[in-house]
């Protein structure tokens, strides 16, 4: 054998336990040496004990969490399961507030191993799996409930897919359902008082899962049409996909939702010819009000599109039957390859990496190259552009941060009438070229258009920044209008940026918190946690929100934050950044 012969990886597969701590800070922050006291009890007379039982082998450990690995995908559920059981009659008599609750994600995939530790995308699930979990709970992938469903006497609510961040295709979630955990977690949340909807993902009938892009593009294509009337009350599309790949009970999306009409329906795609169908349910009776069905081509796609929309608006309103649902004057791409391409891109965007966003970006210069004079991809480039700046792991180069400005600025002016090419547009000007004032116009433009755009009040909130209890009213705007979105954690942080700006550093920091808790390295919520530690003194959690903001974009420096901070916050942020041990250029 050579002696030059490079080592075999050893890779095999194995269930991956990842557990952190909830609201570890804030715990520390409160006491530090009663929490950790606290965790080594917890360690010595439950964790180890229990991990011991059933053949689990700790890789590593970090402050607040810990990776195991298990030889069978049943004994690392069981585990989880029994320790969490554990922790609930630990905390039976302990104040809320004090409470150490973990929150454990578990998969089951194909690891390399590597002088102890384990690498790959079975661990990276397993991460990402645990930031979805809830304080005391579980999460599993789809192939560990596959698993163990016939094999233990647990239950499971099925989350559906969720796309989680760096992971290519969606991950599909499951929640054990824990005997002291009841099956809905989420609150009910109160009607609005306008009639209220929510737009349910269409079913792909087409038989080609590569089909899945075109039937989410009609669904959000529909809701945009129906939100653009202000006196209804609908559901920004990003929360009610994520039903998507489920079944469902529409009174549990009406409490979940907050809302009392649902509309369902389906997408089959064959060649040049379209069917929609549709049924608008009222979800406090369980009745179907309206249901029907529209054949086309694809050259009356559009057509097709506002007849569903005008239809479910005449079930809700008698007195607006014979109203037609106009596209807001919005100039239809004439070629339906470029709009083809813009769905692709839209898909491609909404997951959030470098290549998809690169992906996106080719597909949408694709899309104006058969027609240059289609706003809504040029305004759907500076906003994928703007979504590197916090989610990126390389930065934006200055060629394509000038190449964003000039497609938003001509998106302006061609787009005039449609409301997410406003408020994208508007937001890409923000960060890339600083104008603030054009920024805010645009904005409020797309609200006149569409008030129930839950995304352009996200947007607002951002713009709203020099005036902090306004950004919060418009986050908080937002977050009615979509309270399950995928960018959750871009409300969560806007709202606690306005804090920071505002001298509350506390509320700053309890809003980073959450945000980090739905997604741990993003890395907005990271920036906003070390600032507002560093001025609160916990010097040490603010150099390590810094640590892990590095690890992700290792180039910042406090001047390349300048550009997302308003001019009478600048001197308060970028002395935080330096408190943190963050370098200046």
């Amino acid at each position: 054998m050579s002696a030059d012969k490079p080592e075999r990886t050893e890779r095999r597969l194995a269930a991956i336990l990842a557990a952190d701590v909830a609201g570890y800070s804030r715990l520390m922050g409160a006491d530090e040496e009663g929490t950790l006291a606290a965790l080594k009890a917890i360690r010595a007379e439950l964790g180890d004990p229990k991990l011991a039982e059933h053949r689990g082998r700790i890789v590593k450990t970090t402050g607040d969490g810990m990776l195991v690995e298990f030889a069978s995908v049943v004994d690392a559920v069981r585990c989880a399961v029994e320790v969490q059981q554990g922790m609930a009659e630990r905390n039976a008599d302990v104040p809320a507030e004090r409470r150490i609750e973990f929150r454990i994600g578990i998969n089951l995939g194909d690891i390399i191993s590597d002088a102890g530790d384990i690498y790959g995308d079975g661990v990276n699930v397993a991460a990402r799996l645990e930031a979805l979990a809830e304080p005391g709970g579980i999460c599993v992938s789809r192939v560990v409930h596959d698993q163990v469903r016939d094999k233990l006497d647990i239950a499971f609510d099925d989350q559906g897919e969720q796309q989680v961040k760096n992971i290519a295709r969606p991950v599909h979630v499951f929640r054990v359902r824990i005997a002291a955990q009841a099956p809905e977690p989420r609150p009910a949340l109160a009607l609005p008082d306008k009639p209220s909807l929510a737009v349910l993902p269409f079913q792909n009938m087409s038989g080609d899962p590569e089909q899945e892009y075109f039937a989410d593009g009609m669904v959000e294509e529909i809701t945009t049409a129906i939100a653009r009337m202000p006196w209804l009350f609908v559901i920004a599309r990003n929360s009610s996909f994520t039903y998507k790949g489920r079944a469902v009970d529409v009174k549990q999306v009406a409490r979940e939702l907050g809302v009392r009409y649902v509309l369902e329906g389906s997408v089959r795609k064959a060649g040049n010819r379209v069917r929609i169908t549709g049924q608008l349910i009222d979800t406090e009776t369980g009745a179907h009000i309206w249901a029907d069905r529209f054949d086309g081509a694809l050259d009356d796609i559009f057509e097709l599109q506002d007849q569903v929309a005008s239809s479910v608006a005449g079930a809700i309103e008698p007195r607006l039957r014979q109203a037609e649902i106009e596209r807001a004057n919005r100039k239809p791409t004439e070629s339906l390859d470029a709009y083809d391409l813009y769905l692709r891109a839209s898909a491609l965007r909404d997951k959030h990496t470098d290549e998809s966003i690169e992906e996106a970006i080719a597909l949408l210069k694709r899309a104006l190259a058969i027609d240059a004079d289609y706003a809504p991809a040029k305004a759907l480039i500076g906003w994928s552009r703007v979504h590197q700046i916090s989610h990126g792991r390389t930065p934006v180069a200055e060629a394509d941060r000038a190449e964003a400005v000039a497609f938003a600025r001509q998106a302006l002016e061609m787009g005039k009438d449609d409301p997410d090419t406003q408020w994208m547009a508007g937001f890409t000007l923000l960060p890339f070229a600083g104008e603030r004032a054009v920024a805010a116009a645009a904005i409020d433009r797309a609200l006149m258009l569409n008030p129930n755009s839950a995304h352009a009040w996200m947007s607002r909130g951002y713009v709203s920044a020099p005036e902090p209890d306004k950004a919060i009213e418009a986050f908080e705007h937002a977050t009615r209008l979509s309270p399950l979105d995928r960018l959750r954690r871009t409300f969560l942080t806007g709202t606690g940026l306005a804090h920071l700006y505002a001298g509350r550093y506390d509320d700053a920091l309890d809003w980073a918190e959450r945000a980090l808790r739905e997604e741990p390295e993003y890395t907005n919520a990271l920036r906003l946690k070390a600032v507002a530690c560093a001025h609160l003194d916990r010097i040490e959690e603010a150099r390590e929100a810094i640590r892990r903001l590095l690890q992700v974009q290792p180039w910042r420096t406090v001047a390349s934050f300048s550009r997302l901070v308003p001019p009478q916050a600048q001197a308060m942020h970028a002395e935080g950044l330096r408190k943190a041990g963050l370098a200046e250029e």
